[in-house]
C-alpha cells in the first residue's frame, strides 16, 4: 500500500500510484479473483520475513493465490496431502519423474502412454543417465521380470492412451513397494470422478488439467498430487525451471473443475453407449472401451471402476483413407481437434497426433494402426450422438 501523503507528485507519477489499491474492503467475494500480479508488497524487512513464515504471496513464479487456491481443490478431489499445478500436463509429468529419479537409475514405464510422455524417458531422461524399459504393464509378470535393483520407478496410466488398455494399479503398488520404488499414474482419463490412484496405492498422480479436468477446452494446465514430502521436493525444482501455471489459467481451471462431476458422469454415460454402438457397426473393425466386456482388461475395469469407464474411446476402422476422411466429414457433430476431454465430442488420429513421433514399428507393436481413430465423448445429447455416428458410418455403405 503506497504511503498517505499531501505531497503532489508529477503527473506521470501520479498515474503510477492512483487506484493501485482499492479503498473499499473486498473480504469475502463469492467467486474468487484473478491475482495477475508478478508480486505482492511488503512494509518493511519484518513484514518481508512474516510472510516467508506464514508462506504467503511475494513473488508469482514461488506462489500466487490462484494456484494455491486451485491445488488445494486438485489435492482434495485426488485425496493427496498436497499439489504443485504447473504450466501443463507435460510440465507435471516431467515435475514428477524429476522428483523421483537421479542418474543410474532405472524407471519401467508401461508401453501404452501418451507419446510425448514417452519421449521424456527416451530423449530427455536417457541423456542423464536414467535408463527406461517400456513394457506391457497389463502384465504383471512381465513387470516383475523387468525390475532391477536400481528400478526407482513404475509409471503407468489408469486409462492407456490411446489403446484404452486398464492396468491393475493395485497390484503394481504393490510390486512398487516390494521393491523399494515409486508408481506414479496419469489419472487424466479418468479424473477423480472415476477412480482416485492416491487411495490405491499410487505414490503421485499426475492429471493433465487441460482435459477433463477444466473441460472447457481453454486453458493449458497440469497437476502433480502426492504427499507433502514429495510435493516439497517437485516444488523446489518446480521453482527452479519455472513450470508453473500463470494466475488467469490456474483460476479458469478452477472454474471449470466445480462442473467436473456433472460432465464427466454425462461423458461416461455417452461413451458406454456410444461404444457399444460402435461395437455393434459391420463398420468398425475393433473397439477399444473398457466398459465393453470384449475389453481385455474388462474384469479389472469393473473392479477398478466403480462409477463408470470413463469418457475416451478408440476405434479401428477400415484403413481407406478417402473413407475415413468421408466419415469425419458427416459427422455434424464431432470434430476433430488435437486435445480431448472438453464438452463437445471430438476426433483425433493417433498416427498423425499423438503417436506422430513414435516410430512406426513401435505403434504397430502396441495397436496403433493407420485405421486407428480416437474419439472424446462430450455431454451432447445422447440419442442425438448415437444418431450423429450411425449415418455418419453410412459413408461405409457407398461404392
Amino acid at each position: 500500500m503506497f504511503k498517505e501523503t499531501d505531497k503532489q507528485f508529477a503527473f506521470e507519477t501520479d498515474v503510477l500510484e492512483a487506484g493501485a489499491y482499492t479503498r473499499y474492503p473486498v473480504t469475502n467475494p463469492e467467486a474468487m479473483p484473478i491475482y495477475m500480479t508478478t508480486a505482492f508488497n511488503v512494509e518493511d524487512l519484518d513484514d518481508l520475513e512474516q510472510r516467508y513464515v506464514e508462506k504467503g504471496f511475494c513473488y508469482n513464479r514461488n506462489r500466487n493465490a490462484n494456484r494455491s487456491a486451485l491445488a488445494e481443490l486438485v489435492t482434495k478431489m485426488e485425496g493427496g496431502e498436497d499439489a504443485i499445478i504447473c504450466s501443463s500436463g507435460m510440465g507435471a509429468i516431467y515435475n514428477s519423474i524429476l522428483a523421483t529419479v537421479k542418474a543410474g537409475d532405472h524407471i519401467i514405464a508401461d508401453q501404452t502412454l501418451y507419446g510425448e510422455t514417452v519421449e521424456i524417458f527416451t530423449d530427455i531422461m536417457a541423456n542423464y543417465g536414467v535408463e527406461t524399459t517400456s513394457v506391457d504393464c497389463t502384465n504383471l509378470e512381465e513387470v516383475k521380470k523387468a525390475i532391477k535393483p536400481n528400478t526407482k520407478l513404475i509409471y503407468g496410466e489408469t486409462i492407456g492412451n490411446p489403446m484404452m488398455t486398464v492396468i491393475d494399479i493395485e497390484a503394481l503398488a504393490h510390486i512398487a513397494h516390494n521393491n523399494h520404488a515409486k508408481l506414479i499414474i496419469d489419472n487424466t482419463f479418468m479424473t477423480a470422478v472415476g477412480y482416485q490412484p492416491l487411495k490405491h496405492g499410487a505414490d503421485a498422480v499426475v492429471i493433465s488439467l487441460t482435459k477433463f479436468a477444466n473441460g472447457h477446452s481453454d486453458a493449458v494446465c497440469g497437476a502433480l498430487i502426492s504427499n507433502k514430502k514429495f510435493i516439497a521436493k517437485a516444488y523446489k525444482y518446480q521453482v527452479l525451471v519455472g513450470s508453473q501455471a500463470d494466475p488467469f489459467t490456474s483460476w479458469l481451471v478452477a472454474r471449470g473443475l466445480r462442473t467436473v462431476y456433472l460432465r464427466v458422469t454425462k461423458q461416461m454415460e455417452n461413451a458406454q453407449k456410444l461404444a457399444e454402438l460402435l461395437e455393434s457397426s459391420p463398420h468398425v473393425e475393433k473397439v477399444n472401451y473398457p466398459g465393453l466386456p470384449s475389453h481385455a482388461q474388462y474384469e479389472v475395469a469393473c473392479r477398478e471402476f466403480k462409477h463408470g469407464f470413463g469418457g475416451m474411446i478408440s476405434i479401428i476402422l477400415p484403413e481407406d483413407r478417402t473413407k475415413m476422411n468421408a466419415f469425419m466429414r458427416k459427422l455434424n457433430l464431432a470434430h476433430y481437434a488435437m486435445t480431448l476431454g472438453g464438452y463437445r465430442t471430438t476426433l483425433s488420429y493417433p498416427v498423425l497426433s499423438s503417436h506422430y513421433d513414435m516410430p512406426e514399428e513401435e505403434r504397430q507393436k502396441i495397436g496403433i494402426t493407420h485405421g486407428m481413430m480416437r474419439i472424446s465423448v462430450g455431454i451432447e445429447n445422447t440419442d442425438d450422438l448415437l444418431e450423429d455416428f450411425k449415418q455418419a458410418l453410412t459413408v461405409y455403405d457407398e461404392k
